[in-house]
């Protein structure tokens, strides 16, 4: 299998050098709020419940969204290490990443303006099980700091656009859509 995927990089990285606009993808989810806090996301052709934990109010039947971007981390690092190393002929026996992340949920609640909704903090432990030497580790733990996709949007930010399409049939019974633009 690490033959076949340092094939795959190799074949990418040769393709993208000599057509870089293949090398732009986008990726898209599709979400709908079914019953009370829990949602269905469309993801390709995968199918992801994400709700709420009880004490929160949800039935607890999949991870909350917050949690999600706690696996994303987690998920997009294991996958950046196994792929550079693969590239780079470093044995990586495994990687395992344990994240918590801080939330104070006087933000979200609204009740501190000055609290944000969001995680705090994120910290956590990457566990790298591998017979090269420590040199090489290292050089990959920086490769892999300075290329993970979810680090990245994680810690720099990225321009979000969200438009609000808010149809409502309560105006003389007759139904009417308007669009806003909501920028972060």
């Amino acid at each position: 299998m690490s033959n076949n995927l340092k094939e795959t990089i190799s074949n990418l990285q040769k393709d993208f050098t000599a057509n870089p606009k293949n090398a732009v993808v986008q990726y898209e989810s599709n979400s709908i709020l079914k019953e009370g806090l829990q949602s269905v996301v469309t993801l390709r052709e995968h199918k992801l419940i994400v709700d709420e934990p009880k004490s929160f109010g949800g039935k607890d039947e999949g991870p909350s969204p917050v949690e999600l971007i706690l696996a994303a981390l987690a998920t997009c690092q294991e996958i950046t290490y196994k792929a550079f190393a693969t590239a780079s002929g470093i044995n990586i026996e495994s990687v395992s990443i344990n994240l918590t992340g801080t939330l104070d949920l006087h933000g979200f609640l609204a009740l501190n303006k000055d609290t944000r909704p969001g995680f705090q903090s994120i910290s956590g432990t990457v566990d790298i099980k591998s017979s090269s030497p420590k040199a090489e580790i290292d050089k990959l733990i920086d490769t892999v700091n300075t290329h993970c996709p979810v680090l990245d949007i994680l810690s720099k930010g990225v321009p979000i656009k969200l438009f609000q399409k808010v149809t409502s049939s309560a105006f003389v019974n007759k139904e009417q859509t308007e669009q806003r633009a909501s920028v972060a």
